[in-house]
């Protein structure tokens, strides 16, 4: 196949560590680069494309919408914005939601109503205890949050008013808690992503949880990346048996086109009120309907119980291909929302990967991320396996810089 070749990048700011590859089409769970490469995707658009890549029933419903409307604005009412709250709430148990665009933007959102539920109290510095190896977007809120020094380096003075304590320890949890009376809501990723793929111990969310009730404080679980059935049910937390009262939403919501929400329950629900927040693009239809679809297509094809399947499988054709492996520290994590953790930098595999016609992420410097579409069949992930393995192999049995 003869491509045109690549229109220049010199306008684009360098913001990306970019592969040397475009992409032109997907099906399913592969994709074609302008070369004619077919490559399988094990990233999912960083845990995006819930439903991979020309669905035959989410993409008539977005041709049927575009031809209907796009953007109204949140002057009016969005009968597709209260069909999608209403499924959420059903599905979560909790109150009511808030739209807007982006895993950032409900993230800071959370933050804002973590605040503001501090101040309707008369504490008028209120703090939120967020924890090591977080991850919670770019803003300059969202940054403060995060427990990254390589991201938030170049943008100080960062923002107050955040404790961090260790993943997973109760007794540092309880120990901020006495030490900060003016802390308001506890923050996490019920599963880390840029992190490393870390999970929050069940035992842990559930003690986090009767703390709050307990101290009249707010449980805030980001699922932005590890939500919308990844691991196996709708919401991570929900294998701990607890319910949040403020949970961050995107990414796999749309299937592909920007939405974000933050759902609340009661304790939160009331916090915001009208001229408190907004959003122009939030809750516009077109990023509706891709959530209406989502989640009903979803349902129809079984794709939790699928995720927690396949996620399984994946899992443990890693474990055997990689079984006796020194190198390999840690597999974790659960359905299609996967980490492989070596003892030494992996940037490396992201371009040999590319080349044995997979897509992966590295993140945390040495863990290899798998975020694969949640119609990921057992074969297509015996496949990544197959693909992912001997690449791994061929690093660890390289000298340990």
């Amino acid at each position: 196949m003869n491509a045109d070749p690549l229109p220049s990048d010199a306008h684009l700011m360098p913001t990306y560590g970019r592969l040397p590859v475009a992409l032109s089409h997907g099906q399913g769970c592969w994709v074609w680069d302008t070369q004619g490469r077919r490559l399988l995707d094990g990233l999912g658009g960083i845990a995006v494309n819930t439903l991979g890549h020309n669905h035959p029933r989410l993409v008539p419903a977005l041709q049927d919408q575009i031809g209907k409307i796009i953007h109204s604005s949140n002057y009016y009412r969005v009968p597709l914005q209260e069909q999608l709250a209403d499924k959420l709430c059903e599905l979560s148990g909790l109150a009511n939601v808030f739209f807007c665009n982006s895993g950032l933007e409900a993230n800071e959102a959370a933050l804002k109503i973590a605040r503001k539920f501090g101040h309707d109290r008369g504490n008028t510095s209120p703090e939120v205890l967020v924890f090591e190896g977080a991850f919670h977007g770019r803003s300059l809120a969202t940054l403060s949050a995060t427990a990254n020094p390589k991201i938030q380096a170049g943008f100080g003075p960062l923002v107050q008013g955040f404790v961090r304590v260790k993943l997973n320890d109760i007794a540092a949890v309880e120990a901020a808690l006495d030490a900060h009376p003016n802390i308001t809501a506890i923050f996490l990723e019920t599963i880390q992503g840029e992190g490393g793929i870390n999970p929050a111990r069940i035992d842990f969310l559930q003690a986090l949880r009767r703390i709050c009730d307990e101290r009249d404080l707010l449980l805030m679980l980001d699922e932005v990346q590890c939500g919308i059935g990844r691991t196996g049910k709708w919401f991570a937390h929900q294998w701990a048996g607890i319910k949040p009262d403020v949970m961050p939403l995107a990414k796999g919501l749309g299937s592909g086109v920007p939405i974000g929400a933050v759902i609340c329950g009661p304790r939160a629900a009331g916090v915001l009120k009208a001229g408190n927040h907004g959003t122009t693009f939030g809750g516009n239809p077109l990023a509706m309907r891709a959530g209406v679809e989502t989640l009903k297509i979803m349902e129809e094809d079984g794709l939790l119980a699928n995720a927690e399947a396949v996620g399984a499988t994946l899992k443990a054709a890693l474990a055997e291909g990689l079984a006796g492996e020194t190198g390999v520290v840690e597999i974790r994590g659960q359905g299609l929302m996967l980490g492989i953790e070596l003892d030494r930098p992996a940037g490396v595999l992201l371009g040999q990967a590319l080349d044995a016609g997979l897509l992966i992420s590295i993140t945390a410097d040495r863990v290899v991320r798998l975020l694969p579409a949640l119609i990921l069949t057992h074969d297509e992930a015996r496949e990544i396996a197959a693909r992912l393995v001997p690449l791994i192999k061929s690093l660890l049995a390289q000298p340990k810089p």
